[in-house]
C-alpha cells in the first residue's frame, strides 16, 4: 500500500508506504479490511479511495474497501505503488527464509475496444506541444480545474527532458475535463493498425478514441510524440483548454506509461 503523489511539489521520501504479510489460507476480504484498517490507523488518516491495478482480485478488494466506507477504483494509476512493488521484490523478498525466485506471474489486463467519446465532450481543436521539464516545478501555481501530477524526481527526469504532450480545445473544456477527471487516467498511446488515431487508457483497460490521424503529417507528428515519451520514461501529458488564448486550463495531468508486472 502506498500513498499516490499528486502534484509535482510533492517528495517522493514522505509518501506514505505500508506492507504486511498475509498467510495463504486467510486470503479474503475479511482479512484485507482488517489489515487496511491497521494501515490507516498507522498513517493517522484515511484515503479518499483506494486504487489498484490487480483487477482479477476486484471483487475482494472491492468489498474490502466498500466495508471500510470508502470508494476503490480499478486504476493503471498507480505509480508509487509499482515502485514500492518493484524496491521489494528486488530488495525485500530475495533476504526472507526459503525465499526461491520464480517468474513473476503477469497480472497486465488487455485494453478493452476502443470506445467513441461522447459527442458533447469531442475537442474541437488538438495539438501535440512540448513542455521542459522544468517548467512544471511551477504547476501548482498554474490555473487548472481539474488535473493530477507527480514529482518528476520520482520518475528519474532530469529538469533538461522535454515533456510531450497532447493539448485539447473545447468549447466545452470544463465539462470535458470534468468527465475525464472521473476515469482514472493512465496514458494516451498511439495506433497505427488497423488505423492511425490517438486513444487514451483509462481504469483497468478501458480505451477511448481521442482522434482519427488522417493525413501524413499528423501521422509523424503522432511518431514524434511517441518517440519523446520513450526518451522521457514514459512520462507525458494532457491538457484541456477552451481556446488557445488562454492561460488557464480546464485540466492538466502528468501521465507515465509503465509495465504492469
Amino acid at each position: 500500500m502506498c500513498e499516490s503523489p499528486l502534484d509535482t511539489r510533492t517528495d517522493p521520501t514522505r509518501l506514505f508506504r505500508y506492507a504486511q504479510y498475509c498467510p495463504s489460507t486467510q486470503v479474503n476480504s475479511a482479512w484485507l479490511r482488517t489489515a487496511l484498517q491497521e494501515a490507516m490507523a498507522k498513517a493517522g488518516t484515511a484515503p479518499t479511495k483506494f486504487r489498484f491495478f490487480r483487477r482479477q482480485m476486484n471483487n475482494m478488494i472491492t468489498k474490502a474497501c466498500k466495508d471500510l466506507g470508502i470508494p476503490a477504483q480499478p486504476s493503471r494509476r498507480t505509480l508509487a505503488l509499482l515502485q514500492l512493488l518493484k524496491e521489494r521484490m528486488d530488495e525485500v523478498y530475495p533476504q526472507e527464509p526459503g525465499y526461491q525466485p520464480t517468474p513473476n506471474p503477469s497480472v497486465k489486463m488487455e485494453s478493452s475496444p476502443p470506445q467513441r467519446l461522447p459527442d458533447a465532450l469531442t475537442g474541437q481543436q488538438w495539438a501535440f506541444v512540448n513542455l521542459e521539464a522544468t517548467a512544471l516545478a511551477d504547476m501548482d501555481e498554474w490555473e487548472i480545474a481539474f488535473g493530477e501530477a507527480f514529482p518528476l524526481q520520482m520518475v528519474g527526469l532530469s529538469p533538461e527532458t522535454t515533456i510531450p504532450g497532447l493539448l485539447i480545445f473545447s468549447e466545452r473544456a470544463l465539462p470535458l475535463a470534468g468527465w475525464m477527471s472521473g476515469l482514472e487516467l493512465a496514458f494516451i498511446r498511439v495506433e497505427t493498425s488497423p488505423v492511425a488515431r490517438l486513444l487514451l487508457e483509462t481504469g483497468a483497460s478501458e480505451s477511448w478514441i481521442l482522434a482519427n490521424l488522417k493525413n501524413p503529417q499528423t501521422v509523424a507528428e503522432a511518431q514524434a510524440f511517441v518517440s519523446a515519451k520513450q526518451q522521457a520514461n514514459g512520462v507525458h501529458f494532457i491538457a484541456v483548454q477552451s481556446n488557445p488564448q488562454t492561460e488557464s486550463f480546464a485540466g492538466f495531468w502528468l501521465l507515465q506509461e509503465v509495465s504492469i508486472p
